[in-house]
């Protein structure tokens, strides 16, 4: 037992600490435990909405990034003379993806050190300049990508999206205790799809699930609803 506990003391000696990004005040995660519920959109519709501070938005989904279609950009990134890539700008705000630097059709077929490769570019490689807030749009899961974050940059939160329905509160309900577990306060709960409103007469349908699922996951992680959001299209 005492060898194990010199051998944990050493290794964990050996992890690297977490250093700030260079000139980013805040990040802020958006994450989800299960896909197509709406986070990327939230990241998006964050960015666009804050005015009056300096703010970026990452998009950490190596594997499905799609920010560039949201944002609706589609070049590369130039580099400084420091060799770091220089965000794209749109909607009042810096972005930075994974799509920018692939084809749209091309399929990422990574293994797991290299898309953790990525995302230390991804994280140390961009030339942000002065922001106030950085917003990361996280992978689904509770994943590589979501350790390696938590583990090499400070983090001043996360805000989880889910839809009413009871596997995506269930996933949501586990990426709450993972960062609760890493030490990452979750701000809130944004209930999105939260039922179907006709945008021709008004009437609102359950089609995603019954509106409120999240209070019970709120109280049960003790963080509080952000908001519930309803959709006007199903297209």
């Amino acid at each position: 037992m005492k060898f194990l506990n010199y051998f944990i003391r050493k290794f964990l000696e050996k992890v690297p600490r977490k250093w700030p990004i260079p000139g980013v005040n805040h990040v802020i995660l958006v994450a989800s435990g299960k896909g197509g519920v709406g986070k990327s959109t939230t990241a998006a519709v964050t960015l666009a909405n804050v005015k009056g501070l300096r703010v970026g938005l990452l998009d950490a989904d190596v594997y499905g990034p799609s920010l560039p279609r949201l944002m609706n950009l589609s070049e590369q990134p130039e580099l400084d003379k420091q060799d770091k890539m220089i965000p794209l700008t749109n909607y009042n705000g810096k972005c930075m993806s994974m799509g920018f630097l692939v084809e749209e059709s091309e399929p990422i077929v990574w293994r797991g050190l290299m898309v953790m490769s990525a995302i230390r570019r991804l994280l140390r490689g961009v030339a942000w300049g002065l922001l106030d807030i950085l917003v990361i749009d996280m992978p689904p899961g509770t994943g590589d990508t979501q350790l390696s974050i938590s583990e090499n940059i400070p983090v001043s939160g996360v805000v989880l999206v889910s839809t009413p329905q009871d596997l995506s509160l269930s996933d949501a309900r586990k990426g709450a205790e993972m960062f609760k577990k890493v030490n990452i306060p979750v701000y809130g709960i944004i209930e999105n799809m939260s039922g179907y409103v006709c945008p021709n007469c008004g009437h609102h349908s359950n089609v995603f699930g019954k509106v409120g699922g999240a209070d019970k996951l709120s109280k049960d992680v003790g963080v509080d609803i952000i908001g519930y959001y309803s959709n006007t299209s199903l297209s």
